[in-house]
């Protein structure tokens, strides 16, 4: 072979492994570590709950909560970023504070000083759980991954005095997994509870949605307050996992407030794309979470809906409902 034919070869080589390289990336999704817009207070409020069901945006970034491992001068660390797939193990990480040493000051926010969020970067493998710290500083909490794969786990705190603050880190799970594909849906199936997610996301816009949980059929209207509201929404955009966590209107205890089978939120997701929602309920002493694919703008079917008889108008003539098999 000659050095031409040789050259040629390499370089065909060569924009290959660029290419496949580039795919990953993609499939994966960003990984950011530091972005250099978030630094301020309004910054790290971006992708939280206000408390009112809101979100605080932030003025200085358009960047989501939990895209970033560090903001503000705080880092999430973990001792570990690696999972064994089927085993129940400790995760341990520290917040790293401004001075480089480990935070251990933070105040209770909805009954926990820290949430923990892990989710396999395709929207699968779901789970919210709640560390204890070490009098130096390591949160620490078991945790089970189901499979391999690529996973982002959330710290979501507010370190006191300081602003509320969400994290990300990626965790890898080593194996062979073969990506989930998520079809819209807005009606989740779990333990005998049927649970259906009403309202639209707009990006940029606060929306109201409402959950309504059903059991055996029969509306479900005694369920129990978890870190005290009668649900907690968590909402992930698909790609790149930018985080939002939302609560509930009122709460236990509010006389606008009923256990169900109605619970209404409002959120406010950062821009236009296709969302996976995570809602974990009480009842019976268990806490169990419902999931949905959800994209913005106007409603789309249900993947799991039957479509609508024919010949009938789907439109909505200003009553509230639809004809059955379709989700507003």
């Amino acid at each position: 072979m000659n050095t031409a034919v040789r050259l040629t070869a390499f370089g065909a080589a060569l924009a290959l492994v660029v290419a496949g390289a580039y795919g990953v990336g993609m499939a994966v999704g960003p990984v950011t570590t530091v972005d250099a817009g978030v630094g301020t207070a309004e910054a790290r409020d971006a992708g939280h709950d206000d408390g009112h069901g809101g979100t605080a945006q932030a003025a200085a970034s358009d960047q989501p909560g939990g895209l970033a491992s560090s903001a503000g001068g705080y880092t999430f660390t973990p001792t570990d970023s690696r999972l064994t797939p089927g085993l129940r193990e400790d995760f341990a990480f520290r917040i790293l504070g401004p001075n480089g040493a480990p935070a251990t000051a933070f105040d209770v926010e909805h009954d926990k000083r820290m949430h923990l969020i892990v989710v396999r970067r395709d929207g699968t493998g779901f789970q919210h759980v709640h560390p204890d710290m070490t009098p130096e500083g390591t949160w620490v909490v078991p945790l089970t991954v189901p499979a391999a794969g690529s996973y982002r786990a959330f710290a979501d705190f507010t370190p006191t005095g300081g602003a509320a603050t969400t994290l990300g880190v990626d965790l890898t799970a080593p194996g062979l997994f073969e990506p989930v594909i998520h079809a819209p849906t807005r009606v989740a199936t779990v333990d005998g509870y049927e649970v259906t997610l009403t309202g639209d996301l707009t990006g940029g816009q606060a929306t109201s949605l409402t959950v309504t949980v059903r059991r055996d059929g029969r509306p479900v209207t005694d369920l129990e307050p978890y870190l005290g509201a009668y649900g907690h929404l968590v909402a992930l955009r698909e790609g790149d996992l930018a985080y939002l966590h939302v609560h509930p209107e009122g709460g236990p205890g509010d006389e606008h407030s009923s256990p169900g089978p109605d619970v209404q939120f409002v959120a406010e997701v950062p821009s236009a794309g296709s969302y996976w929602l995570f809602l974990d309920f009480q009842h019976g002493g268990i806490v169990r979470t419902a999931e949905f694919t959800v994209p913005t703008g106007p409603a789309v079917r249900d993947a799991t809906a039957a479509p609508p008889p024919t010949g009938h108008d789907n439109t909505d003539h200003g009553h509230g409902s639809r004809e059955e098999g379709w989700r507003p």
